[in-house]
């Protein structure tokens, strides 16, 4: 195995086993449902959700959101920008479109 695709399969691991917590699945689902990352929360003009508003109707406590928001974004699943007093939150197309490689080689970006 070349170094390339050991480094793609230790990738994938990190994301798969971060998406293995329903609650973390449950984050990502949300955000993949925002549109596409980075334009402003699931509304027409809005691809983000903000950390505040993340775990409204998931039974989960603020902290344990925002523990769950860092797995996956050091897993590299979402993106995070600061503006002024929230924290939004996205996923990045590209990251879709690797995932999306793993169950369809001809696809990854």
């Amino acid at each position: 195995m070349s170094k390339l695709n050991t480094i793609t399969t230790e990738r994938y691991a990190e994301m798969f086993k971060a998406l293995s917590n329903q609650h973390r699945l449950k984050i990502f689902m949300r955000l993949t449902s925002c549109g596409s990352g980075g334009l402003a929360c699931c509304t027409a003009d809005k691809a983000f959700e903000c950390v505040g508003d993340l775990g409204n109707n998931l039974g989960i406590a603020p902290s344990t959101v925002s523990h769950h928001l860092k797995e996956l974004y050091r897993a590299g699943l979402i993106k995070t920008r600061r503006q002024g007093q929230h924290i939004e939150c996205w996923v990045d197309p590209k990251i879709l479109s690797t995932l999306s490689g793993f169950f369809n080689p001809a696809v990854e970006g």
